[in-house]
């Protein structure tokens, strides 16, 4: 596919691996709309997008809320004419131990990191089926693969786009409609300083082009799955011993960032309490 005028819809834009996506296909020629939440940020992007692409614009949605995603792309549609690419970007973090996490942490990650995505594409099919054409993109990341510690409601959220996603390259044979994911390591965006834990990692972050870049490829070449960094020697070795030797992955990500013996005794104080209210409410 084409990037020159192609009408291409990037959620989570106001920063990181979103800005520099729809920065970067503007300047290749597309009509760009821009989706996040931070109507701040995101005239910063509409200024840089209108420079190189007059007819794009943002628009301010929040897609933790249900029905936000599809009304952000009915609107693009409406205003002009038509959807070729969707980039479903948009994720909010979660490092917090199984033990410092509720119900209400795993709802707000598979919304946004999951379901919005799901909702737009939903939206986005009927309308590239009408034009015979169009590419959807999904961001994922290798914590879908390897879940690091503190990691498990990020990690099933991005696992859960991974398995859409390959579903969508059977369920979209002889559509003309083609589903792709861009697998990212770890990049230098301000996810690291939205933790509500400290990260573990301390390795080379590599920065949010070599994503942008992932991603033309999904649309140019009509590839299905492309790593970001794509020649990165480190993401492919923990790919292969994931594969060869799980039990050795398990073990080294234990030594990275170990449970805190304070973290699981508060956790069994907080369990031997909630015993004792039940014991007393039966009572």
């Amino acid at each position: 596919m084409a990037i020159h005028d192609a009408v291409v819809l990037v959620t989570g834009a106001s920063s990181g691996i979103g800005f520099v996506t729809a920065r970067t296909l503007a300047e290749r020629g597309a009509t760009v709309v821009g989706v996040a939440r931070r109507a701040e940020r995101l005239a910063e992007l509409e200024a840089t997008l209108q420079a190189v692409s007059p007819r794009s614009f943002t628009q301010v949605s929040d897609l933790a809320e249900p029905g936000a995603a599809r009304a952000a792309l009915e609107g693009v549609v409406a205003r002009l004419g038509r959807l070729d690419v969707l980039v479903n970007n948009a994720a909010v973090p979660k490092h917090k131990l199984i033990w410092h996490t509720d119900q209400a942490d795993a709802e707000v990650v598979m919304r946004v990191n999951f379901l919005a995505a799901v909702e737009a594409t939903l939206a986005a099919l009927p309308v590239m089926l009408r034009q015979g054409a169009g590419c959807i993109v999904n961001v994922s990341s290798m914590a879908a693969r390897i879940v690091p510690p503190r990691e498990s409601l990020y990690g099933a959220s991005k696992a859960a786009l991974d398995a859409f996603t390959e579903g969508l390259w059977s369920d979209l044979q002889g559509s003309g409609i083609h589903a792709g994911s861009v697998i990212v390591g770890p990049i230098d965006t301000e996810i690291w300083d939205k933790l509500e834990e400290p990260p573990a990692y301390r390795g080379r972050k590599h920065p949010p082009q070599v994503a942008a870049d992932a991603i033309l490829r999904v649309i140019e070449d009509r590839r299905h799955q492309v790593m970001a960094p794509r020649w990165s020697f480190s993401l492919r070795l923990a790919r292969a011993v994931r594969a060869l030797a799980p039990g050795l992955v398990r073990l080294g990500l234990r030594r990275m960032d170990p449970v805190p013996s304070a973290a699981l005794q508060q956790a069994r104080a907080r369990a031997e309490r909630g015993a004792k209210r039940n014991q007393a409410d039966d009572a």
